[in-house]
């Protein structure tokens, strides 16, 4: 999009009841609508009629384990639908939010990837969105057959073929292959069948896929690794890019280096649009958004966190001081992530505790941003403005109401500034997103 147009990009993580390990704990929070299709559905509403581009569902394909077993029961929220189900089911009751969903290169096949996307790229008339992961949980192994999760280098190497094949086989047929010619008999052209004959390291694919392009040409793709292989395959092969980051120095030293890497791809880096997570916390005082942050906050089993970080870390953290730091000479974890180091280097440069460190998690890690309306305005107008971010993934501690805050008092606001769309002007995600349609 030409600069003097460039506006927010917005997306909405869809969870229970918020984004807050303690939302579901607040005297409003009905935890049963984890598996109710009105509540999502009535999300995907609310974002649609603040004109986001996109809602989100994170997805693993087990429970998360309990490090302590003091806080087995005890843990947020872990339940959840299967994303491209529900996702689908949204696509007949919305009209122009994107639908994006998780699906790990670890456990399925390209095949099977390229398929579901595909078919929801076209149930929704164009709006569908992947979310490549490389699955962080190690327990997702023992629900597919294997003794234990691949080593992270192995993932990222699998990860990078995996999408090379899926991108192929969503190109396997021409946009006008499909000629439904009753006159000759000629329901395709086979001119236009393009098979990706794929043979490599991790996967062998024939091809091609057993339907028409879908209405993207290529559904949207996003990526959340943070990590050096993360980010080369994020600059790579991603239109989107989540994140988390807590302070505006970080962030834009995360969105440079995208950016940066996405040129040496070969691409025009406004086509990477970078979103940090956000957790908005709205009041009509700034006091009043604090006591609503520390209402959640109190909700907050502080074991929980503990356990939290201990998956994180890939050590048990509860025989050190809660209320020291954490020391410098950690064992060793064979999950050496890129959060991991995020949280160390926040431990140390804002002088935590273990249990402030612990108290992080309960917004998963990500910003909490408190204020009034107009504030809020004023602080993401900084990030969008300072290189620091192309728009956000708005996480709301609490929901539905933190959503419905957001859209009514803080979408307004950044409307009458020019910062953000009053209405679609397509119905696409790409479109959305200021992206072309990708040829064949």
């Amino acid at each position: 999009m030409p600069a003097t147009n460039r506006q927010m990009h917005f997306g909405l993580l869809m969870t229970a009841n918020g984004s807050h390990f303690g939302g579901w704990r607040l005297p409003d929070a009905d935890p049963a609508t984890s598996f109710q299709l009105k509540h999502y559905l009535d999300l995907a509403l609310e974002a649609e009629r603040g004109c986001f581009d996109l809602v989100f569902m994170a997805d693993t394909l087990a429970l998360i384990p309990t490090q302590l077993p003091a806080t087995l029961g005890h843990a947020p929220p872990i339940a959840h639908l299967e994303p491209l189900t529900l996702l689908s089911a949204l696509a007949a009751c919305t009209t122009h939010i994107g639908l994006a969903g998780s699906a790990t290169t670890t456990y399925h096949q390209p095949y099977q990837v390229a398929r579901q996307f595909a078919s929801l790229d076209h149930i929704s008339g164009g709006r569908a969105g992947w979310n490549l992961i490389t699955s962080g949980n190690p327990a997702e192994a023992w629900n597919f057959g294997f003794d234990r999760h691949p080593d992270h280098a192995d993932r990222y190497d699998r990860a990078r073929e995996f999408a090379e094949v899926v991108f192929a086989l969503w190109d396997s047929w021409t946009d006008d292959a499909f000629v439904y010619d009753k006159q000759k008999g000629l329901y395709f052209d086979p001119q236009g069948m393009r098979p990706p004959n794929h043979h490599g390291k991790h996967f062998r694919v024939q091809g091609p896929l057993n339907m028409a392009r879908s209405p993207q040409g290529r559904p949207v793709v996003a990526q959340a690794g943070s990590s050096e292989p993360g980010r080369a395959l994020a600059a790579a092969t991603a239109d989107i890019v989540f994140t988390a980051q807590r302070n505006i120095a970080g962030a834009r030293a995360f969105y440079a280096d995208l950016k940066a890497r996405a040129a040496a791809n070969g691409r025009d880096p406004a086509t990477l649009a970078i979103l940090p997570g956000v957790a908005p916390v709205i009041g009509s005082t700034e006091a009043e958004a604090r006591r609503r942050f520390e209402a959640l906050q109190e909700a907050f089993d502080p074991l929980v966190g503990i356990d939290a970080l201990s998956a994180e870390f890939g050590i048990d953290l509860s025989a050190y001081p809660l209320d020291q730091p954490l020391p410098g000479d950690l064992p060793a974890s064979p999950r050496a992530t890129s959060r991991r180091d995020l949280m160390l280097e926040q431990m140390r440069s804002e002088g935590l505790t273990l249990r402030q460190l612990g108290a992080q998690t309960a917004s998963l890690g990500h910003w909490v941003l408190c204020g009034t309306p107009a504030s809020i305005a004023d602080t993401l107008e900084e990030w969008f403005h300072g290189g620091a971010a192309d728009g956000f993934i708005m996480m709301p501690g609490a929901l539905p109401a933190g959503l419905r805050d957001f859209v009514r008092q803080v979408v307004p606001e950044l409307q009458r500034r020019g910062l953000f769309r009053t209405h679609y002007q397509g119905t696409t995600l790409r479109g959305h997103l200021g992206l072309e349609r990708p040829g064949t």
